[in-house]
């Protein structure tokens, strides 16, 4: 009966002893506040934001997050109101690269009262992908830092 109690009394001792060495661990990793693949919403929450604040200065007329499209309304430029623009946005993938943002932009020019759609120069819609881009990466080191 001794033994019996004696055995249970240490086996009962090494658990409590293991079970307590493990609540006192800090020393986790931490997850990457920063990481290039941020899902709270369906696409990449940098590239999400960035295009949001690239796009800030035209009327927006859909955008979803879950799909990753964002399309602007019609916008005319006070110095050139003979010409507008209407800007597509999509976001591909949920990890900030590259060739994760697709630009597609319509032009036209109104002539004698009439809007007729005129070409729109490929720089245009890279240089809108561009800084995209590099306000996403901005956004990304300014979570890093802080």
């Amino acid at each position: 009966m001794i033994r019996r109690s004696a055995a249970a009394l240490a086996v009962s001792a090494a658990l409590a002893l293991s079970l307590g060495a493990c609540a006192g661990k800090s020393d986790r990793p931490k997850g990457d506040l920063a990481a290039s693949k941020v899902t709270t919403i369906g696409v990449n929450s940098y590239l999400w934001r960035a295009t949001l604040d690239t796009l800030s200065f035209m009327p927006l007329v859909q955008t979803d997050s879950n799909g990753g499209v964002i399309v602007t309304d019609w916008y005319v430029n006070p110095q050139t109101p003979g010409e507008r623009m209407k800007v597509t946005v999509s976001i591909l993938d949920q990890d900030l690269r590259a060739d994760a943002v697709r630009v597609a932009a319509l032009r036209q020019i109104n002539t004698n009262g009439q809007w007729i759609s005129a070409p729109v120069q490929a720089a245009t819609t890279q240089r809108l992908e561009d800084l995209i881009l590099t306000r996403a990466r901005d956004l990304r080191r300014s979570s890093v830092a802080g």
